[in-house]
């Protein structure tokens, strides 16, 4: 049980050391969000202006010595109180998460998952036919070098407004209000689609090459030469050649997590789509401490959870940590 320990011990200290990072880079970042929070309340004479900006700088408690923001960011943290939004006062940010977070789920959970799976699929049939061989490493190459923001832009400049085959932004319908309706669904979902693809087109790429490396790889491998010249079966050897190049894939998954999130935010912003990524670009641009934590700390939680899954899998289907865990 030593590596399990070591992996928690692990990610409780990266959470730690990453949340830190989080508040602090916050605090001192140049700007003023009380200043701008009231500079959006329109002509205020100066000594009214004066006395609002006091309040409200108590009320954040931004008035404090640092330490004490520190010590209180720590234990409202472990309450579930997040603050209160700058941007949308006097929204809790909690809720305002809680009504960006299942627009990001619904698009990075199925766009992970099935450029996972079909693209390590596709990669290790591709690499056993030469015609598809030729053709997958320049489209792979060029799928996965493609910036995610660039690719949902062209995407919604041609599919969207060209061909109007889709919706260019927004997650539903202006005239459409969020109801328990076909009619809603099916709005949701035609706005989904767009973003959707960006991201799984940009990761199917690269798992795609990553497997055709990697089965080639295998296959040429000493044991899969000694497993030919024994007469074993060609599609038994590529079965023992794919399970085996599973595992750098499963460890890469982890790797790209962190990058995943930095495109749903890229994508998000270029089709206005209300997730947590478009929450984060417009509480940078207001400048709203509270709103920006509270989105890091969702990318940060997603993360570590992704990677502790992904940590999880390699203990079951990989034999030689099992064997390590056991021994120790």
């Amino acid at each position: 049980m030593r590596y399990i320990r070591k992996r928690l011990l692990i990610y409780i200290l990266t959470f730690f050391f990453a949340v830190t990072l989080d508040w602090a880079i916050l605090r001192f970042m140049p700007g003023d969000p009380v200043q701008a929070m009231l500079s959006r309340a329109g002509v205020i004479a100066a000594q009214a202006m004066e006395a609002l900006r006091g309040y409200f700088i108590r009320a954040f408690g931004l008035d404090l010595p640092l330490w004490q923001q520190y010590v209180n960011f720590w234990r409202a943290l472990f309450k579930g109180d997040f603050g209160v939004s700058v941007y949308l006062f006097p929204k809790p940010v909690s809720q305002v998460l809680l009504e960006a977070v299942p627009y990001t789920v619904a698009l990075l959970v199925p766009a992970i998952l099935l450029s996972w799976l079909v693209g390590n699929k596709f990669g290790a049939f591709a690499a056993r036919r030469k015609i598809l061989d030729s053709t997958l490493l320049p489209v792979g190459y060029f799928l996965t070098a493609t910036p995610y923001m660039w690719l949902g832009l062209l995407m919604a400049w041609g599919l969207g407004i060209a061909l109007r085959w889709f919706p260019s932004g927004g997650a539903y319908g202006f005239g459409i209000m969020p109801e328990a309706s076909l009619r809603f669904a099916l709005s949701l979902v035609r706005h989904w689609f767009l973003p959707f693809l960006s991201l799984f087109l940009v990761m199917f790429g690269g798992w795609a090459i990553g497997m055709r490396n990697m089965i080639i790889y295998e296959l040429e491998a000493d044991y899969s030469q000694y497993l030919e010249s024994l007469g074993v079966p060609r599609k038994l050897i590529r079965k023992y050649a794919f399970r085996n190049a599973m595992l750098p894939q499963i460890t890469g998954l982890a790797l790209q997590l962190g990058v995943i999130a930095a495109g749903a935010i890229a994508t998000e912003v270029a089709f206005s789509y209300p997730g947590i990524g478009l929450l984060l670009f417009q509480a940078i641009q207001n400048q709203d401490y509270f709103l920006v934590q509270g989105c890091f700390l969702f990318i940060i939680f997603g993360v570590l959870l992704g990677n502790l899954l992904v940590d999880i899998i390699c203990l079951v289907v990989d034999p030689r940590i099992r064997r390590g865990t056991v021994s120790e």
